[in-house]
This record gives C-alpha cells, sequence and structure tokens, in this order.
C-alpha cells in the first residue's frame, strides 16, 4: 500500500498539542517513560471513531500497567463540523469517561505529518520515537466480539516482546479527515 506522512519505520513526528483537562502532552515526554506510545486519530462526529471508544478505553486499561500509552488527537476542520469544535471535544470526552488524553490539532499539522487517512486511524510508536504499526484498530467496527484481527493489540504484544510485527500497517476504514481548505 503506497504511504503518505510518516512511513512504517519512520521516526513519528513530535508534537505538543492542548488536551480538553486544559493541559499539554509533548509525544517526547511520553516516549521517556512509556515502552509504547499509541496516538489514535478521531473525529466526535465518526460513527467509526465511536464504535472504538470502549476498545481503545480498554487497551488503555490493559496495557497501562506495561508502560503503554494511549493518545486520541483530533484533527478535523471545526468550521466543517461542529461536533469538532474544542468545546463539543470537552463534553465528547467528559461524556464518554475517556481515560487517555484527547488531543486537538487544531493546525492539522500533526495530523498531516502523520499522513493520517481516515478516523480512526492508530499509530504504534515505541520508546525511540519509530512508527511501527499504522491502521486500523482491528478487523469489526461494529461487532467487537467477532473481531479475528485485532491489529492493534497484536502490535503492541509483539512489540513489548521485542518482536517483528505483522502486519505492519492496515488500510484504516472510518471518515474522512475534514481538512481546512487550503486557499489562501
Amino acid at each position: 500500500m503506497k504511504e503518505t506522512g510518516t512511513a512504517i519505520g519512520g521516526y513519528a513526528p513530535d508534537f505538543e498539542l492542548p488536551d480538553t483537562q486544559g493541559n499539554v502532552h509533548h509525544l517526547t515526554r511520553y516516549l521517556e517513560t512509556r515502552q509504547v506510545v499509541i496516538v489514535v486519530f478521531l473525529g466526535n462526529a465518526c460513527p467509526h471513531s465511536r464504535a472504538y471508544l470502549d476498545r481503545l478505553k480498554q487497551l488503555q486499561a490493559d496495557y497501562r500497567e506495561r508502560g503503554v500509552a494511549v493518545m486520541a488527537i483530533n484533527a478535523n476542520d471545526p468550521d466543517r463540523s461542529e461536533a469538532d469544535r474544542f468545546e463539543n471535544m470537552k463534553a465528547f470526552a467528559r461524556e464518554t469517561q475517556l481515560n487517555f488524553p484527547y488531543l486537538r490539532d487544531v493546525t492539522q499539522d500533526v495530523a498531516e505529518s502523520f499522513g493520517v487517512r481516515a478516523t480512526p486511524e492508530a499509530f504504534a510508536i515505541d520508546r525511540s520515537g519509530i512508527v511501527r504499526y499504522r491502521g486500523q484498530i482491528d478487523d469489526n467496527t461494529e461487532q467487537p466480539e467477532a473481531v479475528d484481527n485485532p491489529y492493534l493489540r497484536t502490535a503492541i504484544d509483539r512489540m513489548l516482546d521485542g518482536r517483528p510485527i505483522e502486519p505492519s500497517a492496515t488500510v484504516a476504514v472510518g471518515c474522512p479527515i475534514l481538512w481546512r481548505s487550503r486557499s489562501s
């Protein structure tokens, strides 16, 4: 598959972004203390993103003690989607009781650097800052109990065990990123 943005085996773009709680998160700081950092791009109104919220919260709970951190980023243009305005992100995080930070990429530079295709799209980054996996969380958006390939969990397990990740990339399925108009 043709990749845009950060390639598997390349360095993840560093970022410093605000979250819905008023804190600022810097990828480099996470890499100093975590074995694996999961960056997932979400959209408030995207039904695919919403379908994965419980699985992402469970993933964070299951792997926190093993040195894994999940963080979500919303890069959608709030002028194109009122649901993705920062105030609505705050309400979304509260209502869904996220157990991981929900960050705002207002400039869309981080999403563009990663080469995000859709929401949700996950990136697994090792302690050295190298992207080891990108793509789907698993192979069944609508039926968590019918998942055959838990891609992201498999990638995390293999990373923690020091084994190669196969597949290292899958095609994210979901809603397109709502990009700002780039006209001047």
